[in-house]
């Protein structure tokens, strides 16, 4: 039986799928009219109570939030496809590490960049250039970590792929293709050598086409 995808191809959806694309499962996508307020209606607040995307179906089993969706199917299928959380305890603490460096320092001025540089011009929106900058300071120090992380190992965990790699792909694509801060990526070269790996997956490539 297929996962049931809630929602559409979002950014937090984007993980959640190549999760899926990496472990072999098979999924399908249920799409959701967010703007019509889809989202917030009383039978799919059943499903998340918050109203927020993505969710999944396995059967009779709900998830929602897309990196506890990724750690449940990377657990799950640990033998099959990717092997995402690694081989031994300690890998598995350093990939739960930077998983949660990704969700706490990288993700919170992504987002915000990307609100203040993408998303407000489509609504005809003033970007504030204050918030702007104080976001673009707050991710070179987190890249400049990196920097230095990458300069040891080839993922941020070790020599090998994992969530904590997969969860950047959205955001930093949106760096990278949509908000003209290619550069920040660019500037570091280790950095610069882990996104081109990343980004280069069938996984990501895949995902790429779905929207």
């Amino acid at each position: 039986m297929a996962v049931k995808v809630y929602g559409p191809v979002t950014a937090a959806s984007k993980r959640v799928l190549v999760c899926l694309i990496e472990k072999d499962i098979p999924f399908e996508t249920v799409p959701v009219d967010v703007v019509n307020g889809e989202n917030k209606s009383p039978e799919f607040l059943k499903l998340q109570p918050f109203g927020v995307l993505p969710v999944i179906q396995d059967g009779d089993y709900t998830l929602f939030e897309s990196r506890a969706i990724m750690r449940y199917y990377a657990e799950k299928y640990k033998h099959q496809g990717t092997d995402l959380l690694g081989k031994t305890i300690e890998e598995r603490g350093l990939v739960e590490q930077w998983l949660e460096v990704e969700a706490h320092n990288f993700h919170s001025p992504a987002y915000t960049l990307s609100i203040h540089t993408m998303f407000y011009s489509i609504a005809h929106i003033q970007p504030d250039p204050k918030v702007i900058e104080e976001c673009e300071q707050k991710l070179t120090k987190v890249l400049d970590i990196y920097e230095e992380r990458l300069s040891k190992s080839k993922y941020l965990a070790g020599d090998f792929f994992s969530l904590a790699d997969l969860s950047h792909l959205p955001f930093a694509q949106f760096l990278v293709y949509d908000m003209g801060k290619e550069y920040m990526i660019r500037n570091r070269k280790h950095v610069s050598a882990w996104w081109d790996d990343i980004s280069s997956r069938p996984s990501w490539e895949k995902v790429l086409q779905l929207g």
